[in-house]
Order: structure tokens, then sequence, then C-alpha cells
């Protein structure tokens, strides 16, 4: 990669595009006018026996035109970054030009941004323009996961039902997207292949799915037995505190077959809602 920012190449560009801007110029010159005294020729080409196309000079409005776009070229070349690492005379940058119209939309926006963080979500919730400011935010930055409607996909949770995994209120849903959530489900492949299939019969029924009625009453011993009430709670109803989620709904976040429940148990699960506090202080810095 050195050989391509040493001082050859910085010329060698500046040349490629002088030479080429000074070229097209000639290039017209040389056919603008016949030499002195010397005959009009046709091109050859002859339509109904007598029509013939002759080699005439570029019309004069047109070939100035052209010396217009040689100069313009030139100019250009000088006063922005053209040749080679020259930056031109007025200094411009595309860098530049992007860190201006940032300055300029980040002063703009900073004193609504600031204004929102000071009215409670509640209150924000009822606001149609913090809403529309909200939509946009989340169509650039959390749709990708969660999917344009909110509904989310397998492994990433539906936003538009009534289920949440870390609690629903104000406080946080604020404390998730500041700080983000690390939700681990550990593995428990040492229980073995049976206990493991009694342990999904169990969960499916909790939720009414249909399951073998004596491997559920094995799973509910191991359910027990084996630590799962530690953090779902006796009852399956999850724990918003450790980001637990409710087994005795109908929501699920891999799927309810019995072949994703062995899995989940089986392997575990791991899923990371990154932080954003960084982001927003960013934004009102």
């Amino acid at each position: 990669m050195n050989d391509f920012v040493n001082q050859f190449w910085n010329w060698y560009v500046i040349l490629l595009v002088l030479v080429s801007i000074i070229a097209c110029g000639v290039l017209l010159w040389t056919q603008s006018s016949p030499p002195a005294g010397s005959k009009v020729d046709t091109t050859g080409h002859v339509w109904d026996e007598t029509l013939e196309e002759y080699n005439n000079p570029l019309p004069k409005w047109w070939m100035w035109l052209f010396y217009i776009t040689v100069i313009f070229s030139l100019v250009y070349a000088v006063l922005y970054p053209t040749l080679g690492s020259f930056p031109g005379l007025l200094g411009w940058s595309s860098s530049g030009q992007w860190a201006k119209e940032m300055a300029r939309f980040e002063e703009q926006t900073r004193p609504l941004y600031a204004n929102y963080m000071k009215t409670d979500v509640k209150a924000l919730a009822a606001d149609k323009e913090a809403n529309e400011t909200g939509k946009r935010l989340y169509l650039t930055y959390c749709m990708q996961c969660h999917g344009a409607d909110a509904r989310g996909s397998k492994g990433f949770p539906n936003l538009a039902d009534n289920d949440w995994q870390w609690g629903g209120e104000p406080a946080q849903i604020v404390e998730t997207i500041s700080a983000g959530r690390m939700g681990v489900m550990p593995p428990h492949a040492q229980l073995g292949a049976e206990t493991i299939k009694d342990l999904a019969a169990y969960v499916r029924s909790l939720s009414g799915l249909p399951a073998d009625s004596v491997r559920v009453a094995k799973g509910q011993e191991a359910f027990n037995s084996a630590g799962c009430s530690g953090c779902h709670g006796p009852d399956g109803k999850g724990m918003h505190a450790l980001g637990a989620p409710n087994l005795t709904d109908k929501v699920w976040l891999y799927g309810s077959s019995e072949a994703t429940i062995i899995e989940t148990i089986t392997k575990g699960r791991n899923n990371q809602m990154p932080a954003w506090k960084e982001f927003q202080q960013a934004r009102l810095a």
C-alpha cells in the first residue's frame, strides 16, 4: 500500500487530469476549422443518389460551449481537490462538508432532544411530534432487529404485544434502551435427553399446548429440582429483574415446538440488546 501514497502517484494523477483536460481543448481546436484554402470533403455517406454529408467544422456556438467546459474544468481543478493531494484553493473536502452539515443539524435538534429529556415518558407518548421523532429514530436504528412494524422475529422480541421480558414500565424501557440487556438461558445438557424432553412437555403445558401427561408430571418435578423455578418462578411466570420469560403465556421468542424447546434447554440461549446511552449523550453534548 505504501506504493500508492508516495509522490509519484500524486504527480501521476495531476498530470493525468491536466493532460486529459488540455487534450480535449487541443482536439476541439484542431477540429474547429479546415486548413486555409482547402476544400471541404464529404464523409463518404450518400443518400438518395445525390445527397452527401460534408465534413464541415463544428458550429461556432457548440464549439464555444465546449471551450467553456474545458475552462470550467481547469478552474474547478484549481479551486477544489482534483489534482492529486492538492486540497484546492477553497480548502473544501467531503468530510468537512459532512461535519458542517452535522453541526448545523445538531444545533437545530439539540434543544428539541434536551426538552424531551425533561419530559415524562408517558407525556411524550401522547405528544404527536415526539412520536414522529421516535418513529424516525426507531426506523433508523431499531428496525433491523425488531422489524419495521416492531413485531420482531425469531430471537428478537415483539414490541407490539403486551409481553415484557424486562418490564414494560417507562423507567424499565428507558433502562433497557440506555444500558442494553444481556439475556442468558444457561445450557442444561447435563440433565440428559429424557429429563429435557420431560421439561419441554411441562413448559408446553404451561401455555396450554398439547403434551404427554406422564412427561408433564415428570417435567414439573424436574422444573423445581433442576433449578428452573429459580429464574422462571415456581409458577413459570418469569421474573423481570432477571429477564426470565413468562412460560405461561403464548409468546415464544424462538418457537413453541417441542424440538425448539428441547434445543433451548439443551444448548441455552444468549441474547443481547445493545446499549444506546453513549449515542444519547453524544446527541446532547
